[in-house]
């Protein structure tokens, strides 16, 4: 059989062609809004128990804290990192854990006694870093409206459980390898920095 179609003809054959096959063997259907959805076979569905054996991967070995401070009323505070940015920062990280027999309200006093810090609840913003050598203490951050650049909104920790925390101070020199982290209600701990 010949048949002519011409270069017109011929491309939209092409075009329908592949449309068609792209379009074979897939598993969605239109809905009511246009849009396709995918319908699974029983056989695709995935085995729950293989969901999860999938998403735990490795155990994570526990972080190893650079210090632990410990506070009143059972609680501690293990820092993990304390680390300089290039904008000039340093982040500290870690976790506060009440060690208590029983729920505790974590201490009004560590948000310090400024006042544009204790206008925004319970937080970290009372924490410094004091440099000895340096002769300098920096204290945690501000935004533009005196909110502490530090965990907030903290409240009651149940017994034995922790929160992941973080503070955000003015990075002190290269030179400076070690500062005095102070919270108040805390011990003062030294901090390596790296």
């Amino acid at each position: 059989m010949n048949v002519s179609y011409g270069r017109g003809g011929f491309i939209a054959l092409a075009i329908s062609a592949s449309l068609f096959v792209a379009g074979c063997g897939t598993d969605e259907e239109p809905t009511a809004s246009g849009k396709a959805s995918t319908v699974t076979s029983p056989s695709q569905e995935a085995d729950p128990t293989q969901a999860e054996q999938s998403t735990e991967g490795p155990a994570e070995e526990p972080v190893e804290p650079l210090v632990v401070a410990k506070g009143q009323d059972g609680f501690e505070l293990a820092i993990s990192s304390a680390v300089r940015d290039a904008g000039g920062f340093l982040t500290v990280k870690g976790t506060l854990r009440n060690t208590a027999a029983k729920g505790r309200a974590v201490p009004d006093a560590v948000r310090g006694n400024e006042t544009e810090v204790l206008k925004h609840g319970t937080s970290l913003g009372g924490a410094t870093l004091v440099d000895g050598l340096g002769k300098k203490r920096y204290y945690v951050l501000r935004d533009t409206d005196g909110r502490p650049l530090a965990t907030s909104g903290l409240s009651i920790v149940p017994a034995g459980k922790s929160l992941e925390v973080f503070m955000q101070f003015p990075a002190p020199p290269a030179s400076t390898t070690e500062v005095s982290f102070q919270l108040p209600t805390f011990e003062p701990a030294t901090l390596k920095l790296s």
